[in-house]
């Protein structure tokens, strides 16, 4: 299975995942049609289904389009999305698994964005593979989503959840926010070695213009605050000790960074 990073929008990122032998190819978040239709075009492949992470308009604006030029397209979403994933056609809840090129996507509701938030984990397939995992608005590469429509406590079990996958996974998430949210991680930890290198590697892939996304999860567990609410440094940093008052003050301090 290939991965290609698709940029749409200003900050958002699609994925097209392609087989090369069948040529068939699903895409995760269209946010819109062209560069979708431009990289299957390139490929020379067939799109037969979209996972959809969420709602917002910029993970699913191009489901209708997509799915006028591919009749029969299945589009998989959240059953607590009915209704708001345009085109929609299977919906998935906790432990469903949904193959591609013959290897499973195990479904993770993980609200807190939103409601209806899901991820979809590909595990290893062989020793020594990462695993694969497209968690759309949850988790970010140094950060986490806003929260639009869950509590605090929501989105610290869905954060805890995703912590407790192996390093060796790659953080597939739906934006280019990484710089920014190193930023304000150094707030918080500024005396953290591994967030201090990861910040300056950052600034200069970013001074290139290239992408940080996918990131790897061992180092989110390193340097992002969001995954690390049980260090005593961010206890400190923040003055509160329980998990939920730690992350909720994490996020009231991002929303206002």
């Amino acid at each position: 299975m290939e991965i290609l990073r698709l940029p749409a929008l200003q900050t958002n990122y699609m994925f097209l995942l392609h087989d090369p032998v069948s040529h068939q190819a699903v895409v995760v978040d269209p946010a819109e049609p062209g560069p979708v239709l431009e990289s299957l075009a390139a490929q020379g492949a067939h799109l037969v289904a979209i996972f959809n992470t969420h709602h917002h308009r910029d993970h699913v604006g191009a489901n209708e389009d997509l799915a006028a030029y591919y009749p029969g397209l299945a589009i998989y979403a959240s059953q607590h999305d009915q209704g708001r994933i345009p085109g929609q056609t299977h919906v998935l809840q906790e432990g469903d698994s949904i193959c591609f090129t013959g290897r499973p996507a195990v479904v993770l509701e993980v609200p807190g964005h939103t409601h209806g938030h899901i991820a979809y984990y590909f595990p290893p397939t062989a020793p020594g593979e990462p695993g694969e995992l497209f968690c759309g608005d949850t988790l970010f590469a140094g950060g986490c989503g806003r929260l639009f429509e869950g509590t605090p406590a929501e989105m610290l079990h869905s954060l805890g959840r995703l912590r407790q996958l192996p390093d060796q996974t790659r953080v597939w998430c739906a934006h280019e926010y990484t710089e920014t949210n190193l930023a304000f991680a150094l707030t918080i930890e500024p005396a953290n070695p591994d967030l201090q290198a990861r910040y300056h590697q950052v600034m200069a892939t970013r001074q290139r213009h290239l992408p940080t996304i996918p990131s790897w999860l061992g180092d989110e567990k390193r340097t992002n605050p969001f995954l690390r609410w049980d260090r005593p440094a961010v206890q400190a940093a923040v003055g509160a000790s329980e998990p939920v008052a730690v992350f909720a003050q994490l996020r009231q301090r991002k929303d206002h960074f």
